[in-house]
């Protein structure tokens, strides 16, 4: 499942951003904004998808989204949550597409501006120059 969220966020680099990224194993030791959805895969198990980015990703983001140079956290936070919805939406598509354990999604939430230090079972940290924003899955208990 993880292999279809990352997809989706390299479309979003390539295809948003814009610029030239790398991807890691491994969560950002850096301060983030830290969002989840969760999701429902048809074979009825549950799965919460973390993105935690820093403050200057997010930055990057609104800056193509809002022509914003410097938006208040507030706005940072709500283009967190728009993100998380949109590369875990494109990935429920490919998904969909490639009959890959297809499931629907939840509305986002933020959780809070901090280290990441969730569980997860997987992960994988996305780098654009100095910036980075990491994506974690954890399966939960229903």
């Amino acid at each position: 499942m993880l292999k279809t969220i990352i997809q989706a966020s390299e479309n979003f680099c390539i295809h948003q951003i814009r610029l030239p990224h790398k991807i890691k194993k491994g969560i950002s030791k850096k301060r983030t904004l830290i969002a989840y959805i969760d999701i429902d895969t048809y074979d009825k198990k549950k799965y919460r998808v973390y993105v935690a980015a820093q403050e200057s990703f997010i930055q990057k983001i609104a800056k193509l989204f809002l022509e914003e140079d410097e938006s208040d956290e507030e706005t940072l936070i709500d283009m967190l949550l728009e993100t998380t919805n949109l590369i875990v939406g494109s990935a429920k598509v490919i998904a969909e597409e490639e009959n890959e354990n297809p499931y629907t999604i939840n509305t986002p939430y933020f959780e809070k501006i901090d280290m990441f230090n969730f569980a997860y079972d997987d992960t994988r940290t996305i780098k654009i120059k100095n910036d980075e924003m990491t994506i974690a899955i954890k399966e939960l208990d229903v």
